[in-house]
């Protein structure tokens, strides 16, 4: 009998996804989304496991969405990982979480997905606070990837948005001091492409999804996210599906875009 259950409520997951998808696939397709990767903490927590065991799984989510989103065209992809505030966790569990994250880059060096589909890989963040054998592999995965332009997926790790717009404004004010730049000639445009996205034609993601339930950006793409659209969805990283994905782009094609006007 509960063999006969589950299979009675896969097809039904089945059947809405579908129904999903045929309601999303011929609309209006955000070309850059953004994902705070928020909860796996909490859905370790309540399953009773060690909280980098929701690191662990948290991070496998990432390849599924990976191909989700390639099924689904989208151009850019940027994932919020891990925050500079992040760093005053615990210790064992940052190790944990540099050690699945070395882990995951060693394997997106060798990944045919990231190759055959042409996506160019960037970490964006303070990628100096990281040890340097992570710091290193971001490295080679970027210099492996950099030529690639038909997508595009930012990791931001070691990230805030309050030290992104300290870190641009820093290097604008080193320009002033040294002759190089004339403060009347800094405008919006300039400042973007001192930002940690500047090597995106589009930096500013049309749609943020924040996973857990939480209804805030907790600092994720401050600058760039003046116009997107947000949606807040009550699942735990870890227990993200397609079907929420789904969910989430509906959402965005059946909202008024107006940019202020």
């Amino acid at each position: 009998m509960m063999f006969k259950t589950v299979l009675s409520v896969l097809g039904a997951y089945k059947l809405y996804e579908k129904w999903l998808w045929y309601q999303v696939k011929n609309d209006v397709r955000p070309e850059h989304i953004a994902i705070i990767l928020d909860g796996n903490r909490r859905w370790a927590s309540e399953k009773t496991f060690n909280p980098w065991f929701g690191h662990e799984v948290g991070a496998e989510k990432v390849e599924n969405l990976l191909d989700w989103c390639l099924k689904f065209n989208v151009k850019s992809i940027t994932l919020y990982a891990f925050s500079t505030e992040n760093f005053q966790r615990p210790k064992n569990e940052i190790e944990e979480i540099m050690r699945i994250a070395e882990e995951k880059f060693r394997e997106i060096l060798t990944d045919e997905r990231i190759y055959k589909n042409k996506v160019r890989v960037k970490v964006i963040g303070r990628v100096n606070l990281l040890p340097e054998s992570l710091q290193q592999l971001i490295k080679d995965v970027e210099n492996a990837t950099r030529d690639y332009d038909e997508h595009l997926l930012n990791i931001a790790f070691a990230y805030g948005g309050r030290a992104e717009i300290v870190d641009a404004t820093r290097k604008i004010a080193e320009k002033v001091r040294e002759g190089e730049l004339d403060p009347e000639n800094v405008d919006e445009e300039m400042f973007e492409q001192y930002l940690y996205t500047s090597h995106m034609t589009k930096q500013d993601p049309d749609l943020i999804i924040r996973t857990s339930g939480e209804e805030r950006l907790s600092g994720f793409l401050l600058w760039q996210s003046a116009y997107s659209e947000l949606c807040f969805l009550d699942v735990y990283w870890p227990d993200f599906r397609l079907i929420d994905l789904l969910r989430a782009v509906r959402t965005f094609q059946r909202r008024k875009r107006r940019f202020g006007t």
